[in-house]
């Protein structure tokens, strides 16, 4: 039973709900353990993410729920860390780096923001090659996050053709390439949870070239609102199960800690 959610949003960022309130619902559901990840200041795009000035008191407010639930639910302060974001790691319990944004001709075209901004912004097999490439130089992170977030919009294959060589060929580099550094890779389910997809990232073939190949994951939700927290996390451990997986990883006060899946 998975009884911990690592990457939930609030009021802080982009998320519904404020910390407060997520923390409730977390502790409603039994969970044991519930990790905060607001978006790291991005200065190009700053509508989705911290305020610049906004991370002290983010830490604080976490750092106040931690002490409310001390004893029923360990709360930790986590940062979701965009590659082209800013924030100073040392002040986190723990880091997810993800990407966004795919550098391109001096601009930074948004990758989960709509379908029409992919379109718009040209040829989509340009565009995956680049975001893969880009994604080898992920700075330093404890949780590698929805490692192919450019398929949001795929559900229906319109976009991307997944099942081609030369996208499989360009995915499996660039999870080959992180796979060395030894981190955990999220299994995250919220393109589910919002409607855009019906299968948690990564793609299938995608976890069993990490599990082929002694990875490690962890499981989340990446919850914007209280309704999300630790949704859909049977199925993903089904089927992180039937792959092969034996067990999950979970960031803790004390590094990350290895739980039977």
């Amino acid at each position: 039973m998975i009884t911990g959610d690592y990457h939930i949003h609030t009021t802080c960022c982009d998320g519904k709900n404020t910390p407060e309130q997520m923390a409730r619902a977390a502790y409603r559901l039994g969970l044991r353990s519930l990790g905060f990840t607001a978006h790291s200041h991005t200065s190009f795009d700053s509508g989705y993410c911290l305020a610049y000035d906004a991370t002290p008191r983010y830490i604080a407010e976490i750092s106040r729920l931690k002490k409310l639930y001390s004893g029923k639910m360990e709360i930790l302060c986590g940062i979701e860390q965009d590659m082209y974001g800013e924030c100073d790691r040392t002040l986190f319990d723990y880091v997810i780096g993800s990407k966004h944004y795919i550098k391109c001709s001096g601009k930074y075209v948004p990758v989960d923001k709509s379908q029409k901004e992919l379109l718009k912004a040209g040829c989509m097999r340009d565009l995956y090659t680049l975001y893969y490439e880009q994604l080898c130089e992920l700075p330093p992170c404890d949780i590698i996050g929805h490692f192919d977030l450019i398929t949001k919009f795929n559900e229906t294959g319109s976009l991307i053709n997944e099942q081609s060589k030369r996208y499989i060929a360009i995915a499996t580099d660039a999870l080959d390439a992180l796979l060395l550094r030894g981190v955990p890779f999220e299994m995250n389910s919220g393109a589910i949870t919002r409607g855009y997809r019906t299968t948690p990232y990564p793609a299938r073939f995608l976890l069993e070239r990490i599990c082929e190949k002694g990875g490690r994951i962890v499981l989340t939700s990446d919850a914007h609102s209280a309704g999300g927290i630790a949704a859909h996390f049977e199925m993903m451990a089904k089927l992180a199960r039937d792959i092969g997986f034996k067990s999950v990883w979970a960031p803790s006060e004390n590094g990350m800690v290895e739980k039977p899946l």
